[in-house]
């Protein structure tokens, strides 16, 4: 049985957002209800819904939330200097940022909205924040092309790098390679952009 609120709504959210958070990383997503999430913090499952429209609600906040500390890691990534060692440095920021809590980082790709729902217009803000990053790295090395070439291109980039880091999250690495996930990185980031500056020259 719950208890009397003896938080302010904005203690609950956070008592809710961060019991919800330590499931994730524990059990994944599977592991997530309202059920369990009222348990830990000692309420009733309805009080969940007064603070929250649903669970997909909540995860989206959750979600938003990791996209944000992403955006602060790959801000400590300096903006001057050469692209390619920019865009390196990015890579295993990603891949860094993502080995500390993989299963709450895979939350992004496994959680899916019911048919017909978009992600919020906030939520694609944040994601479209971080693509920028991607963006300005590589748009020094298509200086002829256009900006939806770019942005398609940063795209193609960030999916390769998700896919190494996937794998090593997963522990699964190692069923394609010996090499660690750090220098896979680096060699895709450092081929690709390499290409994409040749494709360039060859244009000109």
């Amino acid at each position: 049985m719950g208890r009397r609120s003896s938080h302010t709504p904005e203690e609950l959210r956070e008592l809710i957002l961060d019991a919800s958070t330590d499931l994730i990383s524990e059990c994944g997503l599977g592991g997530l209800s309202a059920r369990e999430i009222a348990r830990r913090i000692n309420y009733s499952p309805g009080t969940l819904y007064n603070v929250f429209e649903n669970l997909d609600d909540l995860v989206l906040t959750i979600e938003g939330r990791l996209i944000d500390g992403l955006a602060s890691e790959l801000d400590r990534v300096p903006e001057q200097g050469d692209p390619m060692r920019q865009a390196r440095a990015m890579g295993r920021a990603y891949l860094s940022y993502t080995s500390k809590q993989p299963k709450l980082w895979n939350l992004l790709f496994e959680h899916h909205l019911p048919a017909g729902r978009d992600v919020p217009v906030w939520y694609q803000q944040k994601l479209d924040a971080v693509m920028q990053r991607v963006e300005a790295v590589v748009a020094p090395m298509m200086p002829q092309s256009s900006p939806e070439d770019i942005t398609q291109s940063a795209h193609v980039l960030w999916a390769g790098v998700h896919g190494i880091t996937s794998l090593a999250t997963a522990d699964k690495l190692a069923v394609v390679t010996s090499n660690g996930a750090g220098p896979l990185v680096d060699l895709l980031i450092s081929a690709y952009l390499a290409g994409l500056k040749q494709a360039g020259k060859a244009g000109s």
